[in-house]
C-alpha cells in the first residue's frame, strides 16, 4: 500500500482525465444494465401478444441503448488507456532523470541490464495499474452496485442464494493473488539478470569471440533462461488456476438459481421476463466477478514491479548541488588541491594533496598505474565527490557551484572513449548549445561572434587531427559510428573525443591519458594544433608518454597517491629522480623501435 501512496502523485495531473472517465463508466454501466431489464420487459410483453410493430419497438430501444452505452464505453476507455501512457510518459521521464543524475559508482553498483529491465518490463507492469485496472475496477463496482439491487427487487430469495458461492470465490482471489505477487516479483528479477547478461555480452562480443566462448555464453545463457521460463510455469500455474476456479464457484451458483428459480417461474412466483432478466444480470455479474480477479492479477504485478521502480527513484544521489546553492562568477578556470587526503571504500588514493593551478597553465600528472592520476582530476568537475574545501576552482570551493554551472565550464577526454550510435558531426557537437551564427557571446577577449556549428565542429576536428580520416568517409561529418563508435578505429575514437572536448570551449580542459592510441606523429601533430587552444586555457594533461607533457608548464609525478615530484620538464630531468627514470626508459623503447 505503501507504494501505491507514492505512485498516486503521477495520478494528480490527470486527476480531471480520469475523474471524467470514471463518470463515463458509470454511464456506460447504467445503460448497458438497462438491457438486461429492457430484454425481459420485451419477453413479458411479446409472451403476450406477438406483433411487428412490438418487435420493432422492443428492438430499436435495446439497440438504442446500447449504442449510448458503447459510446460511453469508447470515451472510457479514450480517456483512461491514454491517461495510461501519459502517467507510463512521465514515470519514464523520472526515471531516466533520476539514472542521469547518479554518480559513477551507482552505475558500479547497478548492471546496465537491470536498469533497462526495469524501465521497460516493470514500467509496462506499472501502467497496467492505470488503465485496465481503474477501468476494470470500477466497471466491476458499478455493475455490482447497480445489478444487485435490481436482482434484489426481481426477487430476493434467487439474489440471497446467488451468494452463497461469494465467499469462495473471495477466498480465490485472496490466496491466488499472494501467489502471483511472490512469484512476479521474483520472474522480475530473474528477467533483469537475463537482460543485463545478453547486454555484457553484446557489449563484449570481441571478447567473447577472441577467447572463443560462444558456447559457454551461450550454455550461461540457457541456463538462465531455463530457469526464468520455470519461474513463469510457476506463476502460471497459479495465475492459471485463478480463472477456472472463479468460473467454478460462479458456475455453482449459476447452477443454484436455475436449480431454483425454473420451478419459481413455473409456479409464476416470477415472470418468465424477470427470470431471464435474472439471468442476463447474473452472466454481467460472472464477467466482472472474472474482471475482478484479473484486477487483482495486474494489481499484484503492477506493486511488485512498482516497489522495483522505487528503488532507482528513491536513490538519492550522493554526488547533487548543495541546498541553496547560488550560481558563482563565470568560470576563469584556476584551480587549487588544498590538503586533499581522498579514499576508496576507506582505502586511501590520494594523500596530502596541495597544488595550485594557475589560469591558462598546463599541468601534466604522470606516474605508474594505480597511483591516483584520474581520480584527483575526477575531483574536478565532481565526477567523484572530495571532502569539503580541498578542491577549489577560482578560490570557490566546488560544492558552492551548482553542477551545471561547474561542469559546463569544464571539457573533459577520459581514458575510455565513448561515442554515440550517431554520426561523428554530433558526436562531436555534444552538449554544445546551438546559437545563430550571428549571435554574439563574451568571451575573455570581449564580445565576439559565434561562427556557425559546422565550421566549429570542422575546427576541432582539425585540431584534433581527426579531420583528415574524417573526408575520407563516404558521408565525411555525416558518418555514422555505429554503437560505442564501432566503426571507428581507436585513435579515430580517442580524437573524436577531443574534438569534442575543444568544441565546448571550455575554461578547464582535461585530457585523461587520451592520446595513448595514437602514434608519436598523430600525437605530435595533435599537441602542436592544441597549442593555441591551450592560451588563456587551464589543461590538465595525464599520460604515460613523456612527449606528451614535456611542454607542460608544470609537471608533477605521482605514486601512491602522493605527489613526489614537481617541476617542469627540464627540471625533473636534472632531478634525476623518477621522472628521468622514466623518460630514459622511454627513450631506449624509442631506440629499440628504431633498430627494428
Amino acid at each position: 500500500m505503501e507504494e501505491i501512496k507514492k505512485f498516486a502523485k503521477y495520478f494528480l495531473p490527470y486527476k480531471n482525465q480520469i475523474i471524467l472517465g470514471i463518470v463515463c463508466i458509470l454511464f456506460g454501466m447504467i445503460f448497458g444494465l438497462l438491457v438486461p431489464y429492457l430484454v425481459g420487459r420485451a419477453v413479458d410483453d411479446l409472451g403476450k401478444e406477438i406483433t411487428w410493430q412490438k418487435v420493432v419497438y422492443h428492438a430499436v430501444i435495446i439497440l438504442g441503448v446500447n449504442l449510448i452505452s458503447g459510446f460511453f464505453l469508447f470515451w472510457q476507455r479514450r480517456l483512461l488507456i491514454n491517461t495510461s501512457r501519459h502517467i507510463e510518459y512521465d514515470m519514464r521521464r523520472d526515471y531516466y532523470a533520476a539514472l542521469v543524475d547518479q554518480p559513477l559508482e551507482f552505475f558500479h553498483n547497478n548492471r546496465v541490464g537491470d536498469l533497462m529491465a526495469r524501465a521497460t518490463n516493470d514500467l509496462g507492469a506499472v501502467r497496467q495499474i492505470v488503465g485496465p485496472m481503474i477501468l476494470y475496477t470500477c466497471q466491476a463496482v458499478f455493475a455490482l452496485c447497480i445489478s444487485v439491487p435490481i436482482m434484489l427487487s426481481i426477487s430476493v430469495k434467487l439474489t440471497l442464494l446467488l451468494f452463497i458461492p461469494m465467499p469462495l470465490v473471495s477466498l480465490t482471489v485472496k490466496i491466488l493473488g499472494q501467489q502471483v505477487h511472490v512469484r512476479f516479483e521474483k520472474i522480475q528479477e530473474y528477467f533483469s539478470t537475463i537482460t543485463a547478461t545478453a547486454q555484457e555480452n553484446l557489449s563484449g562480443v570481441r571478447v567473447v569471440r577472441a577467447y572463443a566462448q560462444e558456447g559457454a555464453e551461450i550454455e550461461k545463457f540457457q541456463k538462465l533462461n531455463r530457469e526464468y521460463a520455470k519461474q513463469n510455469l510457476s506463476l502460471v500455474k497459479y495465475a492459471a488456476a485463478m480463472r477456472p476456479l472463479l468460473m467454478f464457484f460462479i458456475g455453482l451458483g449459476f447452477v443454484i438459481i436455475v436449480g431454483v428459480g425454473v420451478p419459481m417461474a413455473i409456479r409464476g412466483e416470477i415472470t418468465a421476463g424477470d427470470f431471464t432478466a435474472f439471468i442476463l444480470y447474473l452472466q454481467r455479474m460472472i464477467w466482472y466477478l472474472i474482471a475482478l480477479g484479473y484486477v487483482v492479477n495486474l494489481y499484484q504485478r503492477g506493486t511488485a514491479s512498482l516497489k522495483r521502480f522505487n528503488t532507482i527513484l528513491e536513490t538519492v544521489p550522493t554526488i547533487r548541488n548543495e541546498e541553496n546553492v547560488e550560481e558563482q562568477s563565470p568560470i576563469k578556470g584556476e584551480i587549487e588541491f588544498r590538503e586533499l587526503n581522498f579514499a576508496y571504500n576507506g582505502k586511501p588514493v590520494l594523500q596530502n594533496i596541495n597544488l595550485k593551478i594557475n589560469q591558462g597553465e598546463t599541468v601534466a600528472l604522470v606516474g605508474k598505474t594505480g597511483s591516483g592520476k584520474s581520480t584527483l582530476i575526477s575531483l574536478i568537475p565532481r565526477l567523484l565527490d572530495a571532502p569539503e574545501n580541498s578542491v577549489l576552482v577560482d578560490g570557490v570551493p566546488v560544492r558552492k557551484y551548482p553542477l551545471e554551472q561547474l561542469r559546463k565550464a569544464i571539457g573533459v577526454v577520459p581514458q575510455e572513449t565513448f561515442l554515440f550510435s550517431d554520426t561523428i558531426a554530433e558526436n562531436i557537437s555534444f552538449g554544445v548549445e546551438v546559437q545563430s551564427p550571428k549571435s554574439k557571446v563574451q568571451s575573455l577577449d570581449g564580445e565576439s561572434e559565434v561562427p556557425d556549428l559546422q565550421s566549429e565542429i570542422e575546427r576541432s576536428a582539425e585540431i584534433a587531427g581527426v579531420a583528415e580520416d574524417i573526408e575520407g568517409f563516404l558521408y565525411k561529418y555525416q558518418q555514422l559510428v555505429g554503437e560505442r563508435g564501432i566503426s571507428l578505429s581507436g585513435g579515430q575514437k580517442q580524437r573524436t573525443a577531443i574534438a569534442r572536448a575543444i568544441m565546448r570551449n571550455p575554461r578547464i580542459l582535461i585530457l585523461d591519458d587520451s592520446l595513448s592510441a595514437v602514434d608519436t606523429y598523430t600525437e605530435e601533430k595533435i599537441l602542436q594544433g592544441l597549442k593555441d587552444v591551450r592560451e588563456n586555457r587551464t589543461t590538465l594533461i595525464v599520460a604515460h608518454r613523456v612527449s606528451t607533457v614535456r611542454d607542460a608548464d608544470l609537471i608533477c609525478v605521482l605514486e601512491d597517491g602522493k605527489i613526489i615530484e614537481r617541476g617542469t620538464h627540464d627540471d625533473l630531468i636534472k632531478l634525476n629522480g623518477e621522472y628521468a627514470d622514466l623518460y630514459n626508459r622511454q627513450l631506449l623503447e624509442e631506440e629499440l623501435d628504431a633498430t627494428d
